[in-house]
């Protein structure tokens, strides 16, 4: 039906109403103009890169080839120049969809018909919940709105988010942003958002192009007179293999995601964005790409302006593009790209190359074809709809993790904990609890609004803001504490403490925080919840040790309904599963610990980094949280408990007997039998609720060089018992991928010996040998 006609309608008042609603519904579609290929257009009719039923390989190399050296040059960077003598619209590459389409870059506005989306909780919370279909549906949720946005005229499609970085340091600003610091869950992850965000469209179609970053070893960004733009990553070969590359590798192999982006940082004196063995041989050659590489934004500047790697703007560029940069987020290449092929030192055919991987993701996009595609019915009504703002809740439910809870003085009782005292700088915060990335969330719950849906509140801010610099009103929060049954203080961190460009000195609560913690519980005359928003990990011992502090709630940021889900827990209408996704270390261990080695491994004087290689003490481990309910496991079905591997010829360099073991290239791994773990998972508790089995291997004890690893995850499951039942999880241990470790040329080895596999309190061991 058309718009233009509602004025036939008079006669009907109620009729015109509906009608009209109805295209403000529908009128999403008129908002965008068609990018390229408009049917309408007669000088593209005709054009064999708008005709659909040719390869897109084809139609690429057709648009390629009526474009002139100064047009391809404008569509090597983020705001890419318009054609129009060939119909083709200006485009902005730059959208951000970390946790929700985000207006961060330029590509995605809110406003209007769209005034917000969803807006999930903080990667490092969701990583909590370890629960991968939860991670791919709500990669599904954010991509229809994007696309709903999109076809508004106010979003992109490309969408330069997530970010499997590695959560190495505790004092990270922007390990909020990450699945945590185990490079198994990072790359789990990665792939399970990135299939939601991408869809399963035939015939390599895309919903939205997603992309992995920050590629690679890029985890500091302003410690101590060291800032990301100048810091040269010193990275072991065997520390790039089995940790910071894992994610990415997962990304391209298992999501088959549509985009890379190169970091600032140096690896090893290169910057990374100018490296050709991480651009052209890795990614684009080991790992197969199906998509471009980005930098990212003025990576390129970067590296020339301030690392100073090449004499001139010229050879920057020059190094960029051959090294197999395909697109720069910043105007660099836009300036200086020409005058390096004047000068002999890059060809058209080099920018071609590039230019043929930007544009077929836009065509896989559905951007060439002359309409809005399978995805062209989605608009405002698919925003903000009740079914995503409840997954935002139940994701947050999923996330939180109870680190204390000292007789089971959680879950408290509406009947029996009727006035409950609201304190701390996070008791009514909005924003806080979306973290960074983020876009306009659709409404928020603050943890006080969501604890005043249970019981009547009393409220105290005890500080004014968590940098919490003064005591003043603490008087006013222990007299609230005396008063109520129950006390809950919401305290922790915000994007003023950690954040892109800001990273922590330590790890403590800031400013008076103890403090006022220390003094409310003392004069709470009920149970006392201590909840923690924060995205790296905070050293609250003196909370863990102190009995009058019964229990301890990390949030990680929630998201939108934040709020509601801490309520939920504290009362018991949720019952917490949430794992922890990274260690949770004393504040002594960073003072031993510069931000800037790289190195995971322990060494002398150095203690390591992460559960994987760091044995020191904890204030709470990896993999940690308690449950309203108990649950044990049970090995079932007798597990395989001796494996012969045979390389294809045994001679000294393919057995190692100096290390007793085997290179994983040097043998068949499709021949070798798939050991079958069957975990009998007892609920034997008196409430439902979600258990993590989570699996560990040990290697054996022998002589790989440098080799340190006290465990390794190599699976999880996420499965959800109620309360007297049983369930199995079968997990599948492949020799070649969960077996095996990296020596110290970064080379993958099965080690011959007892491998100990760990779930819960359970161990299982298989012995490896060389079948001679």
């Amino acid at each position: 039906m058309s718009c233009n006609n509602r004025e036939l309608l008079i006669g009907n008042k109620v009729l015109v109403t509906l009608v009209f609603l109805l295209c403000l519904v529908h009128s999403s579609e008129s908002l965008r103009p068609l990018f390229a290929c408009d049917p309408a257009n007669g000088l593209t009719q005709t054009q064999r890169f708008c005709q659909v039923n040719i390869p897109v390989h084809v139609r690429v190399q057709d648009l390629i080839g009526r474009l002139t050296l100064q047009e391809k040059i404008r569509l090597l960077v983020n705001n890419a120049a318009a054609v129009p003598r060939l119909g083709i619209g200006g485009y902005e590459w730059w959208s951000e969809a970390l946790h929700g389409v985000s207006d961060v870059g330029p590509g995605a506005k809110f406003g209007g018909a769209f005034p917000g989306a969803t807006s999930f909780p903080q990667v490092i919370t969701t990583a909590a919940s370890f629960n991968q279909s939860l991670w791919e549906e709500i990669g599904r949720v954010v991509s229809d709105e994007a696309r709903a946005m999109y076809n508004g005229g106010v979003a992109g499609l490309t969408y330069w988010s997530p970010n499997v970085n590695i959560l190495r340091d505790p004092r990270w600003g922007r390990g909020q942003e990450t699945p945590g610091e185990d490079p198994v869950v990072a790359g789990e992850y990665a792939a399970s958002y990135v299939r939601g965000l991408q869809g399963n469209g035939a015939g390599n179609r895309l919903k939205v192009a997603a992309c992995c970053k920050h590629y690679t070893a890029y985890d500091l960004d302003n410690w101590n007179g060291v800032d990301r733009f100048h810091f040269n990553a010193k990275v072991t070969q065997q520390d790039l293999e089995d940790t910071y590359n894992v994610p990415f590798r997962a990304c391209v192999y298992e999501g088959n995601v549509a985009s890379v982006m190169c970091s600032y940082n140096q690896v090893n004196g290169k910057p990374t964005c100018a490296d050709e063995n991480l651009l052209k041989n890795t990614i684009r050659g080991q790992w197969q790409l199906n998509g471009y590489i980005v930098s990212d934004c003025d990576s390129v500047d970067v590296f020339f302006n301030q690392q100073h790697y090449t004499a001139t703007p010229e050879e920057a560029a020059a190094a960029s593009i051959k090294a197999g940069l395909d697109l720069d987020c910043g105007p660099f290449l836009a300036i200086f790209t020409e005058g390096a092929v004047k000068k002999g030192l890059l060809t058209e055919n080099d920018i071609n190359l590039a230019l043929a991987n930007t544009i077929t993701v836009q065509m896989r996009l559905g951007m060439f074809d002359g309409n809005l595609g399978p995805y062209a019915n989605l608009g405002p009504r698919d925003v903000c709809t009740p079914t995503h703002q409840h997954l935002a809740l139940e994701a947050a439910h999923q996330g939180i993790v109870l680190l204390k809870n000292d007789g089971r003085s959680l879950p408290l009782s509406p009947r029996r904990h009727r006035t409950i005292a609201v304190i701390g700088p996070n008791s009514d915060v909005t924003e806080t609890m979306i973290g960074n990335y983020a876009g306009k969330a659709c409404a928020y719950t603050t943890p006080l609004q969501g604890i005043s849906r249970y019981v009547r509140t009393l409220h105290q801010a005890g500080c004014s803001g968590v940098a919490c610099t003064g005591n003043q009103g603490f008087g006013a929060a222990e007299a609230v504490a005396r008063e109520a049954d129950a006390t809950v203080l919401v305290m922790g961190l915000d994007q003023s403490i950690e954040a892109e460009t800001r990273d922590r000195t330590g790890l403590l609560l800031p400013g008076y925080q103890q403090d006022l913690v220390t003094r409310v519980a003392q004069a709470s005359r009920g149970p006392v919840i201590l909840v923690l928003m924060s995205g790296g990990p905070v050293d609250v011992s003196f909370a863990k040790n102190n009995p009058r502090v019964t229990a301890i709630i990390w949030a990680g940021y929630p998201g939108q309904a934040g709020g509601a889900a801490i309520a939920d827990i504290i009362f018991g209408a949720a019952n917490p599963g949430g794992k922890l996704p990274m260690t949770w270390y004393p504040q002594d261990y960073v003072e031993k610990v510069p931000m800037t080695v790289m190195a995971m491994r322990a060494s002398e004087n150095y203690p390591g980094r992460t559960y994987r290689f760091y044995k020191g003490p904890v204030v709470f481990p990896f993999g940690f949280g308690l449950s309203y309910t108990t649950f044990t496991h049970n090995l079932i079905q007798s597990p395989l408990a001796q494996l012969s591997v045979s390389p294809y010829k045994l001679n000294s360099a393919i057995f190692n007997s100096s290390s007793n073991s085997i290179k994983v290239s040097h043998v068949n791994c499709e021949t070798f039998p798939k050991m079958p773990i069957h975990v009998e998972v007892s609920n034997t508790g008196e409430l439902d609720g979600t258990h993590t089995v989570f699996i560990f291997a040990e290697p054996p004890r022998n002589m790989i060089k440098g080799l340190g690893v006290n465990k390794q995850l190599i699976a999880f499951e996420k499965v959800h018992v109620v309360a007297g039942a049983k369930r199995t999880v079968q997990v599948d241990v492949d020799a070649c991928k969960h077996l095996g470790v990296v020596d110290e040329y970064g080379k993958r080895r099965i080690p011959m010996g007892e491998h100990k596999l760990h779930i819960g309190d359970l161990k299982h061991t298989i012995l490896v040998q060389p079948q001679l």
